[in-house]
C-alpha cells in the first residue's frame, strides 16, 4: 500500500510537469489551430538559461525568475518574427516552421553547451520535511509551485481585463477585432505565456531527467497525451489530463509493463483518445449536420 502511494504522489509530481507543458500546447492550439512541436526545445532552451545564471553565482529563485520573464519576452518575439509571417499560409507551412524551430533551437543548445549530460540544482532540501516518506521534497516542491501557478493563471484568465481578452482573440479573433482587442498583441501576450509555461516545467524536471538538449523529448510527449486526454482546447482540461497521465503513467511502469516501457503508456493515451473520444474529457465536441 505504501509503494502504490508512493507511486501515485510521485506521479501526480510529475503530472504537474505534463500539465505546465500541455497547458502551454493548448494555448498555442487555440491561437493556430496547430500543435507546437518547437515547445519541448523551447523549454529545454530556457532551462540551459537558468542553468548558466545559477552557474554565474545567481540564486536560484532569481535565476528562476529571471528565465521566466526572459523566456516569456522571447515568445513573444518569435510570435512576432517567425509565426506571424506564416499566420495566413496552409497549415502544412506553419506545422514546417515548428518543425523548423524546434531543430533550430536543438541544435544550437547543442552547439553552444555541448551535449554533454549537465545536473540542474533542486531549490529543495534533500532531508524529508514532517517525516515524510511517500514522496520526495523535490516532488513534492513540484506539486506545490504548479498548483499556484494554475492558481495564478485561473484568476489572470477568469478576473482581468487583459486575461478575457486573451481568451477572446484566442476563441473567436474576427469578433474580437469589431470589439476593439488587438488580436495580434493578444497572441504575442499568448506564445510569451506558454513559453514562460515551457521554462517553469524544463527547470522542475531538469534535477529528475537532468539537463541536455534532448531532455524534453519524452516530457512533451507526455504532455501531448495529456492535453489530447484532457481536450486540446481545454486548458483546465490539459491540466487534469497532466495530472491523470502522470499518475498512469506511474502506477503501469511500477506494476504492469516495468520503467523500461513507460513511454508506451503515452503513445497508447494518444492512440486510445483519438479513437475513442477524440475530443477529449473536458474537450467542446463539433456536431457537423450533412
Amino acid at each position: 500500500m505504501e509503494t502504490l502511494l508512493h507511486q501515485i504522489l510521485s506521479g501526480l509530481a510529475a503530472g504537474g510537469i505534463y500539465g505546465s507543458l500541455a497547458l502551454a500546447l493548448v494555448m498555442i492550439f487555440q491561437a493556430t489551430h496547430l500543435v507546437n512541436f518547437a515547445q519541448g526545445e523551447l523549454a529545454m532552451c530556457s532551462t540551459y538559461l537558468a542553468w548558466s545564471l545559477i552557474h554565474a553565482g545567481c540564486p536560484y529563485w532569481l535565476a528562476f525568475l529571471a528565465t521566466v520573464g526572459i523566456s516569456f519576452v522571447a515568445g513573444a518575439l518569435i510570435e512576432r518574427c517567425v509565426i506571424r509571417p506564416v499566420e495566413n499560409k496552409p497549415a502544412l507551412a506553419v506545422v514546417l516552421v515548428f518543425i523548423g524551430l524546434m531543430l533550430i533551437l536543438n541544435s544550437v543548445a547543442g552547439w553552444i553547451f555541448g551535449y554533454t549530460v549537465k545536473t540542474f540544482p533542486s531549490p529543495f532540501p534533500d532531508h524529508p520535511l514532517f517525516g515524510n516518506t511517500y514522496i520526495g521534497n523535490h516532488e513534492l516542491g513540484i506539486i506545490a509551485v504548479m498548483a499556484l501557478m494554475v492558481a495564478l493563471l485561473y484568476l489572470f484568465f477568469r478576473y482581468t481585463t487583459l486575461g478575457l481578452a486573451m481568451r477572446a482573440a484566442a476563441v473567436n479573433p474576427d469578433s474580437s477585432r469589431l470589439c476593439g482587442i488587438r488580436v495580434g498583441r493578444m497572441l504575442a501576450l499568448g506564445w510569451g505565456l506558454a513559453a514562460a509555461l515551457g521554462a517553469v516545467a524544463g527547470m522542475l524536471i531538469a534535477p529528475i531527467v537532468f539537463l541536455d538538449p534532448s531532455m524534453m523529448s519524452g516530457v512533451l510527449l507526455y504532455a501531448f497525451a495529456a492535453a489530447l486526454l484532457g481536450g486540446i482546447d481545454s486548458p483546465g482540461g490539459a491540466v487534469v489530463g497532466g495530472f491523470l497521465v502522470g499518475v498512469v503513467e506511474n502506477v503501469m511502469g511500477a506494476y504492469v509493463i516495468g520503467t523500461e516501457l513507460k513511454l508506451t503508456v503515452a503513445l497508447i493515451l494518444i492512440v486510445g483518445v483519438l479513437v475513442m473520444r477524440p475530443a477529449g474529457l473536458f474537450g467542446k465536441v463539433v456536431v457537423t449536420r450533412v
